[in-house]
């Protein structure tokens, strides 16, 4: 197996709606700008690249189907091989480790992954029915199974058994938008107090309209290459920034789309199969663990997201990593919700199951150097989400884990002034970052390991 590299990418601005552009055209605007950053035209790449990828997630929102190949056309990338990923939330994840994939095999040496949605096409709550077609529509649509109302349940659940407050989430609310006020790219560049997001009309109790992201119009794409492709760019004039982003652990995990179906593991189990290295040789982890089923607690119920422990167990494997909240620079991850943060900070292995919340509140997934307003007990330790997450930039869906991509790429470069015009969210010498992306309730999810190669 080949390394493989994040050269470069591009990001449209994430809106609530592009009147001005075709979804081809918001396309072309991400691809565009990932080109042109090392130097190169789009005429001259196109010879250059071997293939491609296209991520979006339905076909609803273009009246299209087939839309992939009309983006590939207007790229100017046919006839180069190209196929089209669909994974829920997860699609712009996919699409990424699709494109490492292709070059890792030898079956390519350039290829660029690319993702995009217009959702302004459609009124809102046909949107959310067009999401809500991700659940099971046997048996969960027709009751009404709409996405923030399986995240209130799950979330409520998370309360009931670890004593999670509503201001927890709050904060991450509020961290999330203040990083995006110095995000050129994002929908949502709000600066928000604790009392503004549990203020803001509620959804599904406790998730208030600032606890949630939105639907966006939006593209992002970001070009991958085996070390023979970095020869073949470099040697067309391309300019690509050092150090080398070096793509070093991928993993993945599904799960039922039911809830319902959802098992309900026993300690040993648990331990067994699912518990980190790092978990599993702590003696207090052990003894907490053990407490928590004691009290009644089930893995993974409706408040853990079992595919998360798996991408994330199978990422840190093939990347070495085993305490990932002191081993991370920086996460960018999926947080449609802020409850599903604190659940994914659990997942993740930053902390334990039950102590999400607390995570949230202590000022550890802060950013140095920005005021949020809070009372932080702690220093920033692992910044989650400095580009300001779904919450805050918005979620295209086939654009979003390609965003998270593209801008881990940025960090690790050390290119967040450049690209962005502000150095505020540019991560002091950034060496290594996680990007997680989420489908449904947790039931595709991708985790990729990026860093800079020594």
């Amino acid at each position: 197996m080949r390394n493989v590299y994040a050269v470069c990418g591009g990001v449209s601005k994430f809106a609530k709606a592009r009147p001005d552009k075709t979804f081809q055209a918001v396309a072309k605007e991400a691809y565009d700008y990932a080109v042109s950053s090392i130097g190169l035209d789009f005429e001259h790449f196109a010879e250059i690249v071997d293939g491609s990828v296209a991520s979006y997630f339905s076909d609803h929102f273009t009246r299209q189907l087939m839309a992939g190949i009309m983006v590939q056309d207007y790229l100017g990338l046919c006839p180069k091989p190209s196929h089209r990923v669909e994974g829920g939330g997860a699609t712009g994840g996919i699409c990424f480790q699709e494109a490492w994939k292709s070059v890792a095999s030898g079956h390519m040496d350039v290829c660029v992954a690319y993702g995009f949605e217009t959702m302004s096409h459609v009124e809102t709550w046909k949107g959310n029915e067009f999401i809500a077609l991700a659940s099971d529509v046997s048996f969960d649509y027709p009751v009404g199974g709409f996405y923030s109302g399986y995240y209130a349940i799950m979330v409520t659940r998370h309360m009931r058994d670890f004593g999670t407050t509503a201001e927890q989430m709050a904060h991450v609310s509020v961290k999330n938008h203040m990083n995006a006020f110095h995000n050129p790219y994002a929908q949502k560049r709000r600066s928000l107090t604790i009392a503004d997001v549990r203020n803001a009309p509620m959804v599904a109790w406790p998730l208030t309209r600032l606890d949630i992201c939105v639907m966006s119009d939006g593209a992002a794409a970001c070009i991958l290459a085996s070390e023979d492709g970095l020869r073949r760019l470099e040697s067309a004039g391309a300019k690509i920034p050092r150090p080398l982003v070096k793509i070093s652990g991928i993993g993945r995990g599904t799960d039922t789309m039911r809830m319902a179906d959802r098992p309900h593991y026993d300690y040993d189990y648990f331990m067994k199969h699912y518990a980190s290295e790092q978990e599993k040789n702590s003696e207090d982890t052990r003894n907490y663990y053990r407490e928590l089923w004691d009290r009644g607690f089930r893995y993974p119920g409706v408040h853990s997201f079992r595919a998360g422990r798996n991408a994330a167990n199978m990422a840190y494997k093939n990347a070495g990593i085993r305490n990932p909240i002191e081993e991370f620079d920086f996460i960018e991850l999926h947080d449609a919700y802020t409850s599903s943060e604190i659940q994914t900070y659990e997942d993740m292995g930053l902390c334990r199951y039950g102590e999400g919340g607390p995570l949230a509140a202590s000022g550890k997934t802060a950013m140095r150097g920005i005021d949020y307003g809070l009372d932080f007990k702690h220093a920033p330790q692992c910044p989650v989400n400095p580009s300001g997450g779904l919450l805050a930039c918005g979620h295209p869906v086939g654009a979003t884990g390609l965003m998270q991509a593209v801008f881990a790429t940025w960090q690790i470069q050390g290119g967040i002034e450049l690209h962005f015009g502000d150095p505020a969210l540019q991560i002091a010498n950034a060496k290594r970052g996680a990007v997680h992306s989420h489908a449904g309730t947790g039931t595709y999810i991708t985790v990729t390991v990026m860093e800079a190669e020594h």
